[in-house]
């Protein structure tokens, strides 16, 4: 998603837009997550920026726990270098609570963590919240890393 698209999108998440044609919080938040992975694949720190909340956390199946400034900074060094980062088609799922939306999908993630390959899927939930501003990435879970035979 190029960032025209995005911040048409980032704009429509805040009601500021009507196309005419009505677009669902569930699609927007799918749509806003897809952007926030291809953001994170290729360590586009200024999507990424545009996406997550504030005092937001991504907590890692291993127990890690990372701020928003963390992911960011990492984005910014290019600490991870990904050949893949890509959801397994047909996995992800939006649920929306009111001001609330999680969405859960299966990952498929391959390159590079300072110097050492990794290949592996991972089932996470990320967490956004309505804002003023429209809605935001709050909170992310990562599983440990599934089995061979997923």
């Amino acid at each position: 998603m190029n960032m025209y698209a995005l911040t048409g999108l980032m704009a429509m998440s805040s009601g500021s837009v009507c196309d005419g044609a009505s677009r669902t919080d569930a699609q927007i938040v799918a749509e806003l997550d897809s952007a926030f992975q291809a953001a994170v694949k290729v360590n586009d720190a200024k999507t990424m920026d545009l996406i997550l909340g504030q005092d937001m956390v991504l907590v890692l199946g291993n127990g890690t726990i990372n701020t928003r400034d963390e992911l960011l900074q990492e984005a910014r060094d290019k600490r991870i270098v990904y050949e893949l980062q890509d959801e397994d088609a047909g996995t992800q799922t939006v649920r929306i609570w009111g001001d609330t939306a999680a969405v859960t999908a299966r990952l498929r993630i391959k390159g590079v963590n300072n110097g050492i390959p990794f290949d592996r899927h991972i089932w996470f939930s990320d967490t956004y919240a309505r804002t003023p501003e429209g809605w935001r990435y709050v909170f992310g879970q990562t599983s440990l890393h599934l089995p061979e035979e997923i």
